[in-house]
């Protein structure tokens, strides 16, 4: 059976309007096999608008399925919402841009649109111009003062479209104005019974509303939640790529009706709950479901024409010399943070926070590492595509700005080379993290005035020296943290997302993420400036407007002064100038110091072991000399070093999120300039160097994943620049999700050509398993690699991706059979020089997953080792040859993890295809019911299904008199069991390798393609003629016979009683489909009653010989007549009321017009 995730061509089926969309456009296979709702809205939009095509059919359904969504009501009053699951490249902003219009036809003449950048408000204004809707205004949110929005000094805006961030949703105004926030400002201006349209753009980047584990939601979820609960009527539409992948992120969807009042689910925990227990496929059921029910539409562009290369990266010696001495650097540092905590006996909350930044840092170090080794190739290669008339675009994920601009300030403005990305990592955590105690910084804590008067006045200083005094110090402490975060313009509590790692279980990637999402597009009001590689906020200029103080202070902060206080660690976790801490230390004042000689009295009091702070400072010092002595084999700034590879900023195009980068003059001196231009104000930057791109000025761009959001480089057919794009990416992101949407910037619609993709891969940690990732979705959506489509290989994509449940397991092996508290599974990579388990354990001990006791000496693993994001961003931190063997140990471990799931008939496999290949698929019964749906009642039914998949003896002598090849044929087993042979007819597929596809008579055309060698050692070849009773004998028996009773004379399974469907040729399947997630609950407690709680929902796809497509849940044979039994009572509960209302509707005829509207 194939799991390919197959998609197929997408075309409107209920509506009949509107011109062919420009591109192929495809949709997944199990959405294909469910149809929408009939539509009964008829839409405004003018026939000019449709004749010219300037919204296509796609999008015109979309428009009219929101519309007409909009007009129904969920049982708990609010108006339901819709929501667009389009791809990149569908034209997601034209469909939002047309809901918007319909609806100011009809006199709403208000619209809001959230979306994640501000530079896409230029795109909103693009798309209602495209649609011919010129005269619809849009207003920047950010660009209004804190007052009504229809007052005179915001220009009396009235109607229009206001455009905002999400982060600027959470804005608070500083300087006081009519209200405080911009929630406020804009529920005003929309009024009580609001009901126009609300957009939620890119909608996915509000999530974490539902964080995992303990943290708390962030801000921007709950105004999104908020915003929604205020204005009940309002017509809400979602838009995200990946909306319903993630269903965690689904959290804020509240207007999709799957739960709440009169759902089977009451509240979001218990949906997310029900779908993360059944696997994969739930999720696709739910997303089945919204289509069925009208409220969900998702097509994605196909990638026919696109073709993509992997190009593997060799490292150089040296290079693998310098990696691995920084991996000893590292060793050295974690030993060094260890002990000088220790030393000065830091407390928990502090030490916390340390690891957080320690690890967040070594994790960036790392990943700059291995971007910096692919340099050289990509510029060699960008060079050789411009020669052949090709234009490039190359992806990173970030800049480094943070640390140039560190840089710059200690050489005083003056740089002598480029600066390196990842010592300025390494040197900022030292110095600013590592628990050595720093006397000034405990002074100013204190306020006692050492320097200057403007001690004081910094928000961040001040607030501590009030909480000596007070003894309800911790919650005073912390309410102050969080007062100062909110300098930062950080969007919600930042402390979630920049991670210390211990924390949520995605944290790796999100500390990762956060990092870059904090560019331009998520502070607040839009900080041009905010760079993506960091979270200090030191260098961020716009911070500088909220209070000027701070920053002189620090630069008399830098001296480190020996003779320091023991508490002064608080200085570490309260002075370091990081808002993005919530874990602020508790300071208890020393025993005789009371609130009032505290001023006089702490110099004495207050000293304590000076040697140890002391070795403290000793050991900080030793490291950053240490890091000096590194720094001058560690590689410069990617970014940088590609811009000036590549001929220099008038050759390139860049579209990032920082403010000033580096360069080198004819002279051959580097200096840094500012990215802005006398004539373009730094807002519109990016927009202004897209159009360069787009004219053909520059031939090569380089985006950052915070310009990338919605930025549009495809080879346009209005475009000047109509060169093919080759899209080259450095680093490719964690889940195929991010990638495509990644690849979303050069393959749209409309394009004269389709992109070329490269992707760079070194080899360190298993990149190429993060390539075959992406790899394989692409190829699933219909690119092409270069050269051959591989000659019908299966394409199970599971097999590539490890974050699941056997990903997990397997690392636990992994990790106990390495402490020795579990025997390996699998043997250790053969080519290893030297003890594996020890080097690795060496290894794994200096990246913080294994911990060594004090005393004792006994190894324990880190507390969430199972983690697969924490591990693979952690082995980046050992030896090149040991994560390298240790990756490949892991993979062999996973691969037997797999098998032995799929032995024990456990593995869940995702979705079943049956009727994909040879197999006849019958239906032989269906039974309907109607459940309790919202709009329309809905009904489930559920189908017996007989699967035929054998090959009988006319159908093999049919394909036996087409073969032609010299070794093709029947042949019969070598082997002799329970006196019967196999037979089997063989085929030859590719010649050049010798693989042959086989056919049995009980199951049909293989998967897996045999090689000729091993045929012959259990096959010999014979004529029909003698294969013919051996066929016949297993076809015959294998329609109600196991394999092992056929082979063995017996199974144990059906001596239990149990049906073994192992080798059979027919089956029978009981499939429920429908709106089965009205009937969720009562399908679960069944289930659950009949065969304990964590059996997976088995998604299966059929498409039965009349060529019907159908998509469901199978349910268990055991499980089939409680289910009906509970179904038909429900089914006649809901036939009365169906009737109750057809009889009422008929005493009070007035009543229709308004039940079709409502």
């Amino acid at each position: 059976m194939g799991h390919a995730e197959t998609y197929a061509e997408y075309m409107p089926i209920k509506l009949k309007i509107g011109l062919r969309h420009p591109d192929a456009v495809v949709e997944t296979s199990s959405l294909s096999s469910v149809t929408p709702p009939d539509v009964w809205y008829k839409t405004s939009i003018s026939e000019e608008t449709i004749d010219n095509g300037w919204l296509s059919a796609l999008q015109l359904e979309a428009i009219t399925y929101a519309a007409q969504q909009h007009e129904t009501f969920l049982p708990n009053g609010d108006r339901a919402g819709f929501l667009i699951g389009d791809g990149a490249g569908v034209g997601k902003g034209r469909t939002i841009a047309g809901i918007i219009y319909e609806n100011y036809l009809l006199s709403r003449k208000r619209a809001l649109w959230f979306s994640v950048s501000n530079d896409l408000k230029y795109d909103a204004e693009r798309d209602l111009r495209d649609i011919g809707a010129k005269n619809i205004l849009v207003h920047s949110l950010n660009k209004f003062k804190y007052g009504k929005i229809s007052s005179k000094h915001n220009g009396s805006v009235k109607k229009g479209v206001i455009f905002a961030t999400y982060s600027s949703l959470i804005g608070e105004s500083q300087s006081g104005g009519k209200y405080k926030t911009r929630l406020k400002q804009l529920l005003h201006w929309c009024g009580d019974d609001f009901d126009g349209v609300i957009v939620f753009d890119e909608c996915h980047k509000a999530k974490n509303l539902c964080p995992v584990g303990s943290s708390k939601p962030t801000k921007t979820g709950l105004a999104v939640l908020e915003l929604q609960n205020k204005l009940p009527k309002a017509r809400v539409v979602y838009a995200s790529a990946t909306g319903a992948s993630e269903p965690r992120n689904m959290a804020y969807m509240n207007r999709l009706g799957i739960w709440g009042e009169g759902t089977p689910f009451r509240e979001f925990s218990d949906f997310i709950q029900a779908v993360e227990r059944r696997g994969v496929g739930a999720m696709e059921i739910v997303a089945m479901d919204m289509k069925l029910r009208g409220m969900y539409i998702a097509r994605q562009l196909s990638f026919t024409g696109v073709t993509f290369k992997i190009e593997e990266v060799l490292l150089s010696q040296s290079y693998v010399k310098m990696y691995n001495k920084a991996v000893k650097l590292w060793v050295i540092a974690r030993e060094r943070f260890q002990q000088a905590a220790d030393l000065i006996d830091a407390e928990q909350r502090m030490k916390k926070s340390m690891w957080g930044q320690f690890w967040s840092a070594h994790q960036r170090f790392f990943k700059y590492l291995c971007i910096a080794s692919k340099v050289k190739r990509v510029v060699q290669l960008a060079r050789e595509e411009i020669k052949n008339g090709k234009c490039v675009v190359i992806g990173l994920q970030s800049t480094g700005e943070a640390r140039t601009l560190e840089a710059l300030e200690e050489g005083g403005g003056e740089l002598n080379d480029f600066v390196s990305t990842a010592k300025g990592v390494l040197q900022s955590l030292i110095e600013k993290h590592f628990p050595a105690p720093d006397r000034k910084k405990l002074y100013s804590l204190l306020g006692i005035d050492l320097t200057a008067p403007s001690n004081n006045s910094s928000p961040r200083d001040s607030p501590c020296k009030e909480n000596k005094i007070k003894k309800r110090k911790g919650e005073e402490i912390t309410r102050e943290a969080k007062k100062a975060r909110k300098v930062g313009g950080l969007t919600g509590s930042s402390s979630d997302d920049s991670g210390s790692e211990s924390d949520a279980s995605d944290n790796e990637e999100s500390d990762y993420e956060s990092s870059k999402n904090m560019s331009s597009g998520d502070d607040d009001d839009f900080n041009p400036f905010r760079d993506e590689s960091s979270e200090d906020d030191e260098n961020d200029p716009w911070l500088i407007r909220k209070d000027h103080k701070k920053n002189k202070e620090k630069k008399k902060k830098k001296s480190i002064d020996p003779d320091s206080i023991q508490s002064a660690l608080l200085a570490s976790g309260l002075g370091s100038k990081r808002p993005s801490f919530s874990s602020t230390p508790v300071i208890s004042p020393a025993p005789n110091s009371t609130p009032a000689n505290s001023n006089t009295n702490s110099n004495n009091s207050l000293i304590t072991s000076q040697d140890a702070v002391e070795r403290a400072q000793q050991m900080k010092k030793d490291l950053l000399d240490k890091l000096e002595k590194l720094a001058e084999d560690l590689p410069p700034n990617t970014l940088d070093e590609l811009i000036d590879e590549l001929g220099g900023p008038e050759n390139v195009a860049e579209m990032t999120g920082r403010k000033g980068r580096v360069v080198s003059n004819d002279d051959g001196s580097i200096s840094y300039e500012s990215r802005s231009e006398l004539d373009v104000p730094v807002e519109i930057l990016n927009i202004t160097e897209k159009q360069r791109f787009m004219d053909g000025d520059k031939n090569i761009a380089i985006i950052s994943e915070a310009a990338s959001s919605g930025i549009s480089l495809q080879a346009d057919r209005r475009a000047k620049n109509q060169r093919r794009r080759v899209h080259m990416t450095l680093e490719l992101p964690w889940s195929a999700d991010r990638a495509i949407q990644q690849f979303g910037r050069t393959h749209r619609s409309n394009q004269v050509t389709a992109p070329e993709y490269v992707f760079l891969i070194s080899e360190l940690a298993g990149e190429q398993r993060f390539a075959s990732i992406v790899a394989k979705r692409l190829e699933s959506l219909g690119a092409l690699t270069h050269g051959d489509r591989r000659a019908t290989e299966s394409r199970d994509l599971s097999r590539f991706n490890f974050d699941n449940k056997y990903g997990r397991n397997a690392l636990e092996i992994v990790m106990k059979s390495i402490v020795n508290l579990d025997s390996p599974m699998v043997s250790p990579p053969p080519d290893y020089p030297g003890e594996f388990f020890k080097d690795v354990r060496q290894g794994l001990i200096g990246v913080g997953l294994i911990n060594v006791e004090d005393r004792s000496g006994i190894l324990t693993l880190d507390k969430d080792y199972n983690n697969i994001g924490k591990f693979l961003n952690r082995i980046l931190g050992m030896e090149v040859h040991q994560q390298n063997a240790l990756f490949q140990y892991f993979a062999d471990t996973l691969t037997a993890v797999v098998q032995n799931a799929k032995k024990n008939g456990r593995y869940d496999m995702g979705i079943l295809d049956l009727g994909s290949g040879d197999e006849k698929v019958r239906k032989s019964d269906v039974k309907k019911f109607l459940t309790p749906g919202y709009s329309t009642s809905g009904h489930v039914e559920l189908y017996t299904i007989s699967v035929e998949r054998g090959m009988s003896w006319e159908e093999a002598t049919k394909i036996w008199a087409e073969l032609t090849g010299p070794d093709d044929g029947f042949y019969l087993s070598l082997q002799i069991r329970n006196n019967k042979k196999t037979a089997i007819l063989v085929k030859e597929v590719n010649p050049k390798k010798k693989l042959f596809l086989v056919y049995r008579p009980n199951t049909g055309k293989q998967l897996k393609l045999e090689i000729y060698a091993d045929l012959k050692k259990k096959y010999k070849k014979v004529v029909s003629d003698d294969a013919l009773m051996h066929w016949l004998d297993q076809y015959n028996s294998s329609a109600d016979t196991c394999t092992h009773a056929y082979w063995r004379g017996n199974c144990k399974k059906a001596s239990l009683g149990l049906v073994c469907e192992i080798g059979l040729r027919c089956r029978t399947y009981y499939v429920l489909c429908g709106s089965v997630l009205s009937v969720w609950t009562k399908v679960e407690g069944v289930l659950a009653s009949v065969s304990g709680t964590n059996v997976k929902m088995q998604i299966v796809r059929l498409r039965t010989e009349d060529g019907q497509r159908i998509v469901g849940l199978i349910i268990p044979a055991n499980c089939v007549s409680p289910l009906v039994n509970l179904l038909s009572t429900s089914d006649q509960s809901q036939q009365l009321a169906v009737q109750q209302k057809q009889l009422w509707q008929q005493h009070h005829p007035q009543s229709i017009t308004n039940l079709s509207n409502a």
